[in-house]
């Protein structure tokens, strides 16, 4: 039996994250000799402005893009 590659799966992969979305988290720390030097804590939050929107995040942010775009259609400032 060969490998086969299935582009569907990437494609229901991207379509899961950006509709539902995902949140990936990591905590390292890095130590010698049992002492803690450093530490790290990551908290990624991967979706579509549609999910986020929903959810009230980046409500503020996506407003004053969309509001700017409106403003100045050419994406450029002041260049009325």
């Amino acid at each position: 039996m060969k490998p086969s590659k299935d582009a569907t799966a990437v494609v229901d992969l991207v379509d899961v994250l950006l509709a539902d979305g995902a949140v990936l988290a990591a905590d390292v720390v890095i130590s010698v000799a049992e002492i803690p030097l450093v530490g790290v804590q990551a908290r990624v939050l991967l979706a579509g402005m549609t999910r986020l929107s929903e959810e009230g995040i980046f409500e503020d942010w996506d407003r004053e893009i969309r509001d700017r775009a409106r403003r100045e259609p050419d994406g450029v400032e002041g260049s009325e």
